[in-house]
């Protein structure tokens, strides 16, 4: 009996087998490149059979599609690191514009569903795509094609996935399951990475911290690296990490615990104080907008979680890296970092404010190389007449966000909002609506939309009956 329910859980894991089959082809695929040192293949081949995977996943098998998206966002920067140790550094790396094509799928729903879910909620996902239209059409004048479009798609697909998870609001509980489900395991696995690179600081982390010469990374070294996990840096890291903990709250089980050590741990490892302060305006907003049940079931899961991470942070060897960081939200006058910030927005707030037209995007080399302000970013780049459409859509969204009554009963969908609410929090420090930041931000407003829709469907369902 005991060997036939082990099969029946197997068979169930990998189920439906088309799609898995589609799935672990790409892994072995991929893995025996890198175990066969045949990396380089893998430059082009990996995004695109990522492309195909993916374009398959979302005809046959959409919920299956979404955690696939995910995960590719989740590890790509790692594969990309395996293949630049074994066959050279290469900068820009194409594999890494597996996680945009593959979102990009969703581009389809966008185009599919625009007509009619202009008059079902869907103008704000409209306005904000336009405003990245327009700004891209001012790149490929202004800069050049490559670089337009490659920034194009980091800021295009993440609104198009984003509605993509709001036009299918019928299967909102099959969603809500699937990415409850991802981020469970995204935080546990990318959590115990992250402390495993701390401690151990693997060759091909070490060959990423030397070659992008990224002082804000650490040291090549066992114990001196600011942990970016399986991603290409700490906030970006951090932002995955944020949303994982947060959804962490409203799971079932003895496994979230362990996910939550690990992921708080390297959450602080990762000294990144920007997504620090998103996830606590993201447990106020939690927190608060819950049912009094809820809020205390809210509460002793973090006091558990508090008993088994602050003792891990306290000792030796990572006190020390996260002590001073914490003490330095509440001294920022010998910060670096926030000085270089606070020089960064002297110098090109004025000109951000002025542009009309916009530099485009790919084209916002005057702001320098290390622009890590959404502000001045989009400001620039979509210059006026793109960034009221496209902040404009992004106001109406989380405005409507802040009106939903649903929250206080479903803990998901609160922890959605709340998620997405602390992303864009670090729009001054952050890219907040871009790349790795933007996924989890338009993911969650999407899905948070989503769930109003579903429940306001269910509400007039019942009523006509």
């Amino acid at each position: 009996m005991a060997n036939q329910l082990s099969k029946k859980s197997f068979h169930i894991s990998l189920q439906p087998a088309q799609a898995w089959t589609a799935i672990l082809g790409l892994a072995l695929f991929t893995a025996v490149c890198i175990l066969g040192h045949a990396g380089a293949i893998l430059r082009f081949a990996f995004p695109a059979a990522s492309f195909i995977v993916g374009a398959f996943l979302y005809q046959k098998y959409p919920i299956i599609y979404i955690s696939f998206t995910w995960w590719i966002w989740f590890i790509t920067p790692w594969i990309r690191r395996l293949v630049d140790i074994q066959s050279g550094w290469v900068d820009p790396s194409p594999i890494l514009l597996a996680p945009p094509l593959v979102t990009l799928v969703t581009l389809a729903s966008f185009l599919r569903y625009l007509p009619q879910t202009y008059y079902q909620g869907g103008l704000p996902f409209i306005l904000s795509f336009l405003g990245v239209s327009y700004a891209f059409l001012i790149g490929l004048i202004k800069a050049s094609p490559t670089a337009a479009i490659v920034a194009c798609l980091n800021w295009l697909t993440p609104i198009v996935f984003g509605f993509h998870l709001f036009i299918n609001w019928r299967t909102y509980p099959q969603l809500k399951q699937t990415i409850q489900r991802t981020f469970l395991w995204g935080a546990l696995v990318t959590g115990s990475y992250g402390v495993w690179q701390y401690l151990v600081a693997p060759e091909w982390d070490k060959f990423w911290i030397v070659n992008t010469g990224a002082v804000a990374f650490g040291t090549p070294e066992p114990l001196g690296i600011r942990v970016f996990s399986t991603m290409n840096s700490p906030q970006p890291f951090a932002v995955v990490m944020m949303a994982g903990l947060l959804l962490l709250f409203n799971g079932k089980g003895t496994l979230r615990f362990i996910a939550a050590a690990v992921g708080y741990l390297s959450l602080l490892l990762s000294s990144a104080r920007a997504v620090w302060l998103g996830w606590l305006v993201a447990v106020f907003i939690l927190t608060s907008s819950l049912k009094a049940k809820l809020q205390m079931r809210l509460i002793m899961t973090l006091l558990v979680i508090l008993i088994v991470v602050v003792p891990l942070a306290n000792i030796e060897p990572f006190s020390s890296v996260i002590a001073p960081r914490i003490e330095s939200l509440s001294n920022a006058d010998d910060d670096v970092s926030y000085n270089a910030r606070s020089e960064r927005y002297e110098t090109y707030l004025g000109l951000a404010l002025t542009q009309i037209v916009g530099g485009g995007l790919g084209g916002n080399t005057a702001l320098g190389p290390d622009i890590d302000s959404g502000v001045l970013d989009i400001f620039y780049s979509f210059g006026w007449l793109g960034t009221l459409p496209y902040l404009g859509g992004i106001i109406l969204l989380i405005f409507s966000l802040l009106q939903y009554g649903e929250v206080r009963f479903d803990s998901f969908m609160s922890a959605a909002r709340a998620i997405s609410i602390g992303v864009f929090a670090q729009i001054g420090f952050n890219g907040a609506t871009a790349g790795v930041f933007g996924i989890v931000f338009w993911g969650f407003l999407g899905i948070a939309v989503a769930a109003h829709k579903y429940y306001s469907q269910q509400k007039n369902t019942a009523l006509k009956n």
